[in-house]
């Protein structure tokens, strides 16, 4: 059973390929915590770690954006060195932190579990069943960290 973090965490990682990345990783663990997804952008040569809030209505830290606060991007920092230091072959690349805000309007019983397919350009704030839930990318920050 896929729980509402891993649809969201999918249907970024679908969106993210639309955008012309490569999925490396989701949710690679370090000693220091975890990140949700790692991507790979042949084109600018960019390694993108990924944190995905998904959230629905009725949260208290603004869709998930309060929830990444200093000590959170530590932890993802410490998890992304780690990373290149057991990967070496992504060590050589510009990296950035993104954050993703996905907006689940609830459960949708008609639908499945499984890769129901994505339209050919998802739009971020559109609505779509994916993996059993209604789920909406609401927002995708680049470099939400600070250079």
């Amino acid at each position: 059973m896929v729980d509402l973090g891993q649809a969201g965490e999918s249907l970024v990682a679908a969106w993210l390929e639309q955008q012309g990345g490569e999925i490396l990783q989701q949710r690679w663990r370090s000693p220091w915590g975890e990140i949700d997804l790692i991507a790979h952008f042949p084109a600018t040569m960019m390694l993108a770690f990924v944190e995905v809030k998904t959230r629905s209505s009725g949260n208290w830290d603004q869709g998930g954006l309060l929830a990444v606060n200093a000590r959170k991007r530590e932890k993802i920092w410490q998890t992304a060195n780690h990373f290149l230091a057991t990967q070496p072959q992504w060590s050589d690349l510009n990296c950035r932190f993104d954050v993703a805000i996905v907006f689940c309007q609830g459960r949708s019983g008609d639908v499945g579990y499984g890769d129901l397919g994505l339209p050919a350009n998802l739009q971020l704030g559109q609505s779509l069943h994916w993996q059993g839930y209604r789920l909406r990318l609401e927002q995708y920050l680049t470099n939400a960290f600070g250079s």
